[in-house]
């Protein structure tokens, strides 16, 4: 632990009771834990290399296939985000780079409850992101567990893509029209809403004027910090210094897990996020509540470099069997509890 996290860690060590018990201090540690990009080992075997000096880049299991580039619908004539190519088993460049390493680099989240979190009692990662990335390895490569998991911020998920550090991104990341400039994506494969997560006994109603003087925190580079943008309601939700070395990461931050943290801390008021994530946290501490009803509509879609074509064509295929049954399965066991009612995958949309 790093001199700088450690008090963090202490207060929360502090602050923490009756927010949920052990629950409440796995998430402040989960703080410490998401501050950097961290190479996680493929579950029973080795680590994922570390990236190569002076590139950006990995090699070997560190460095994703890195091919390719091109250009989706631009944002101002942008209509259908969701659309994407055409299934296809195909191989083209970064499919056959993949094969020949022996090994799909995905870049997920290790601590979002019941998406993408490393499981306390067995040391591995569980979730419903971490069951895709699996399907998607085997019907790549023929076996999922041919698979390197790096733990990747929210905000550096495209970053990881452009260097070559991930091959795929599959960390509950939404399509928009902004993004599909920056990445290409996959046919969606969860349908998810921005709403507001609070205290139970705080005063805030939802995505309202309620929010007006409270300090709002959102993970940097995410729909929820560009719908505040849009409408704050008056709410209080950028640090002085955001993006430069002054940043103090408190409204805005680098993981959306370390905003809950912050909420149990009273360090914010709110939090402003995807539903589904809001929802596993919600079930990690009873004194916080999800507040008023979605306010967006937004689909969650695997993210490949952009110009990858042949790669997003096969994660197409794949997800076409997996809406068949295995998504259902997996729902099952990872979110209809905290998030029922769901009666299945969205509809795919092609170009």
């Amino acid at each position: 632990m790093s001199e700088d996290t450690e008090p963090l860690v202490r207060r929360a060590a502090k602050r923490l009771r009756g927010w949920g018990g052990v629950a409440a201090m796995a998430v402040a540690c989960g703080l410490t834990a998401s501050l950097t990009l961290l190479p996680l080992a493929r579950e029973g075997s080795e680590a994922a290399a570390a990236p190569g000096p002076g590139t950006g880049v990995g090699t070997d299991a560190g460095a994703g296939s890195g091919v390719g580039v091109g250009a989706q619908v631009k944002a101002d004539t942008c209509r259908n985000p969701e659309a994407s190519l055409t299934p296809s088993t195909e191989d083209g460049p970064s499919v056959r780079a993949i094969k020949e390493r022996g090994k799909l680099i995905v870049g997920v989240d290790q601590s979002s409850y019941r998406w993408g979190y490393r499981n306390p009692e067995k040391g591995v990662l569980e979730g419903f992101d971490i069951a895709l990335a699996r399907a998607v390895a085997k019907g790549v490569l023929g076996d999922e567990n041919a698979v390197v998991f790096r733990a990747i911020p929210t905000n550096q998920r495209i970053a990881a893509l452009d260097s070559g550090k991930v091959d795929l991104v599959v960390r509950t990341m939404t399509i928009n029209c902004k993004r599909i400039e920056q990445v290409a994506f996959s046919t969606a494969y969860f349908q998810a809403g921005q709403q507001v997560l609070a205290p139970k006994r705080s005063d805030i109603t939802g995505y309202d004027s309620s929010l007006r003087g409270k300090r709002v925190c959102t993970a940097e580079g995410s729909t929820a910090h560009e719908a505040l943008e849009e409408n704050s309601f008056g709410a209080v939700f950028k640090d002085e210094g955001d993006g430069t070395k002054d940043d103090r990461d408190l409204l805005t931050v680098p993981n959306q897990l370390d905003c809950l943290a912050r909420l149990q801390l009273g360090e914010v008021d709110a939090v402003v996020t995807d539903n589904a994530l809001a929802a596993g946290q919600a079930a990690q501490d009873p004194a916080v509540e999800l507040k008023g009803e979605p306010f967006t509509k937004e689909y969650y879609g695997v993210a490949a470099k952009l110009g990858n074509d042949d790669l997003v064509r096969r994660v197409n295929h794949v997800l076409v069997g997996y809406r068949q049954g295995p998504w259902q399965a997996a729902y099952r066991q990872w979110l209809e509890k905290d998030l029922p009612g769901i009666s299945g995958p969205p509809a795919p949309l092609y170009k």
